[in-house]
């Protein structure tokens, strides 16, 4: 069982945003279900323009989110972000000079506290100084999070999390990560996946996302479509007999050549959908159909290894 709790603020006295209930709205829907259609988190959505979220009503979603088992929970919130001299604040809309909201110490004490009957906890925090989720909680001298509990961070303790366009440019590009910019050949996107895509997108000027987790396994946080059906992955090995085996081509393998060999054709048309995943490289020369032409060979990417070891293994 796979559930999240989605919260986007506008609505703040004095200092409303534009863009965090499409943020919410956006992700919600792109997580409730896979790229083939199939059911992925069973998501509740809060908006501040339909429910006030008060720290009372923070408090008490977060506390039901995490309260019973579940395989994997995931929270985002996307709203205004505070820091005190040490800790940083998620702010609600009843914030007042001395209480601001919820502290992100208490959220990740929540969580630790439910990490015992929940597998793996995520928390996505698209708000300013986001980055002191994690940093200090209930151990002050253990900088190191419970098991199973991941934290992604617009950014830094001390960095703004900046709205461009009627949109957070942090909540844009996760939603952008999980609808495919962070797949594997596979499809999967893990949370160290979105956060790499994270990283190299964001330049070194730009707000910092932070990474935060102590997990023993990658949990796909979503399927997409696959850059090469698993099908076809498993017969690497069967047309590579070695990860380091170069296969020769010739012009038979090409459909346009008479007479025709359907079982080259058939080979040469998996080998160009590895060479499209990155998996394997022509030798001598810059397109696989030239390769076939002129009787060049084509070996696996280390990336293509990868994977070919995996079948070998039985692993896919």
């Amino acid at each position: 069982m796979r559930k999240a709790l989605l919260v986007g603020i506008n609505d703040y006295p004095k200092c409303p945003l534009k863009g965090c209930e499409n943020d919410a709205a956006r992700l919600s829907s792109i997580l409730q279900k896979h790229h083939d259609g199939s059911p992925n988190f069973d998501c509740r959505t809060f908006l501040s323009s339909k429910e006030a979220v008060t720290r009372v009503r923070l408090r008490g979603l977060i506390g039901e989110l995490l309260a019973k088992p579940a395989d994997t929970a995931l929270f985002y919130f996307s709203g205004h972000g505070s820091e005190t001299k040490s800790a940083g604040i998620l702010v609600t809309q009843d914030y007042a000079d001395n209480d601001l909201g919820i502290p992100m110490a208490e959220l990740i004490e929540v969580a630790s506290e439910a990490s015992g009957r929940i597998r793996e906890i995520f928390i996505v925090l698209d708000c300013c100084h986001s980055g002191y989720a994690g940093k200090t909680w209930i151990a002050p001298n253990n900088d190191i999070l419970p098991k199973g509990i991941s934290i992604l961070t617009a950014s830094s303790p001390y960095e703004a999390a900046i709205e461009r366009g009627g949109e957070g440019v942090f909540t844009a590009l996760v939603c952008d990560a999980l609808e495919g910019g962070a797949a594997d050949v596979l499809g999967k996107v893990t949370a160290a996946s979105v956060y790499s895509y994270l990283d190299q997108t964001l330049g070194a000027w730009d707000q910092r996302p932070h990474f935060k987790a102590n997990l023993t396994k990658l949990e796909p946080l979503r399927h997409c479509e696959a850059a090469v059906a698993v099908e076809t992955l498993r017969k690497l090995t069967a047309i590579f007999p070695t990860p380091e085996h170069e296969l020769a081509l010739s012009p038979a393998y090409e459909p346009t050549e008479q007479p025709k060999d359907e079982v080259k054709e058939s080979v040469f048309s998996t080998l160009q959908k590895y060479r499209a995943a990155r998996l394997l490289v022509p030798i001598g020369e810059d397109h696989l159909y030239y390769a076939a032409k002129n009787s060049k060979s084509c070996k696996l990417t280390p990336l293509g290894r990868f994977y070919w070891s995996l079948v070998n293994k039985k692993k896919l």
